[in-house]
């Protein structure tokens, strides 16, 4: 089993990106422009290895490849992205890696791409900012280039990229240190682990709470050891906890709601397998059902949130209750997007700079928002 954190040092000390891996500080998938230039290294990578693994590492610095981090994502359905846009897609798998060295809400992120058919060619399926459908992308070095002549897909890499993996192998050590270093990291949290089928080793945290005879946990950390995987991690979501010898099950919930009448909505359901053989699956399924609220009442919280989005424009003063009105901005916004006004999507995209600015709690929510709009989007 290969030992991500390692994987991603070996990867770095290939200094300059190549034909099988490239670095990024970060990407954004909200835009068109950041998912077109996502899909574009996609399809580069995936047509430069059409044997092997290739790779992005996200949060590291280009220039001085420094590893700085970038916030946990954990959008399972970015297979469901590459699929809408891309001809003959990889398999896409994206991990959020942690570093000693970075603050607990930083990892890195690790995408892997692996050509389903070798002898297929990976294009763009429709069109997207301003890459046209049946742009077919290829590695130059470090550059991810338009082809438009004939294409004929080599292996060059499998002996190097082999190579790299090998040397990323786990072991005893690595692993009996990381379960003894989460269990340090999380003693204010109740840490425990389990060792699945002999060969897993799963440690997990969290702040135990009971609401209407529910049991669930607050900053939830879970991670896989074996590989210095981190499955799941939030400062903000309540989340049921289930296992047994075979497999570990995450329901994560969310806070929602109109004039502090909020319910916990269970938004995705997440089963970790574990196989007889060093084996082990991962699947999610959405449960999210946006609540349903009065057209007449969501469009006076939509014109009060624009109100108060104008008011934080120019600079201006607010109340004690007009800031606890700017915590629900992107919820409500949200909720008024899934029952039908569309302009509230536009409008909560727009808020993103100016709640950054505000405060970092206002923006934490913010991005809470937007992880569940992904996350139902592409289910």
């Amino acid at each position: 089993m290969i030992n991500k954190r390692l994987l991603i040092k070996n990867l770095l000390a290939h200094n300059d990106e190549s034909s099988f891996y490239d670095k990024k500080l970060k990407i954004n998938i909200s835009s068109k422009e950041g998912k077109a230039k996502f899909l574009k290294h996609i399809c580069a990578l995936s047509n430069s290895n059409p044997n092997n693994n290739s790779y992005i590492v996200i949060g590291v610095d280009d220039q001085h490849n420094h590893i700085v981090g970038v916030d946990f994502f954990d959008d399972s359905k970015i297979q469901n992205l590459v699929n809408a846009y891309l001809s003959h897609p990889p398999i896409i798998q994206y991990e959020n890696i942690p570093f000693p060295h970075l603050s607990d809400d930083k990892v890195v992120g690790l995408v892997t791409i692996r050509p389903k058919d070798p002898q297929e060619v990976t294009s763009l399926r429709k069109n997207i900012w301003k890459y046209y459908g049946g742009n077919v992308f290829f590695r130059e070095g470090s550059m991810s280039m338009p082809k438009v002549f004939d294409i004929e897909l080599t292996d060059s890499n499998s002996e190097i990229v082999a190579s790299i993996e090998a040397h990323s192998r786990n072991n005893i050590e690595y692993t009996l240190d990381g379960v003894f270093d989460f269990m340090a990291e999380r003693k204010d949290y109740d840490p425990t682990y389990k060792v699945f089928k002999e060969y897993f080793v799963m440690c997990w945290s969290g702040q135990k709470k009971i609401i209407n005879n529910q049991t669930f946990y607050s900053r939830v950390d879970i991670a896989l050891i074996n590989e210095q995987v981190r499955l799941f991690y939030s400062t903000l979501d309540a989340v049921e906890l289930f296992y047994d010898n075979d497999s570990f099950k995450i329901i994560e919930y969310v806070n929602l709601g109109l004039n502090g009448q909020n319910t916990y909505f269970p938004l995705e359901e997440t089963i970790i397998t574990f196989g007889n053989n060093a084996t082990y699956s991962i699947d999610s399924q959405l449960l999210f059902k946006p609540p349903q609220y009065d057209k007449k009442v969501l469009h006076h919280i939509f014109n009060a949130n624009n109100a108060l989005m104008e008011r934080l424009k120019q600079g201006k003063p607010f109340t004690t209750a007009e800031l606890k009105d700017l915590k629900n901005v992107p919820a409500t916004y949200l909720i008024c997007y899934f029952n039908g006004i569309d302009a509230a999507l536009t409008q909560l995209q727009a808020a993103k700079p100016l709640l950054y600015k505000h405060s970092e709690e206002v923006y934490a929510l913010y991005k809470e928002s937007m992880r569940i709009l992904r996350k139902a989007k592409y289910s």
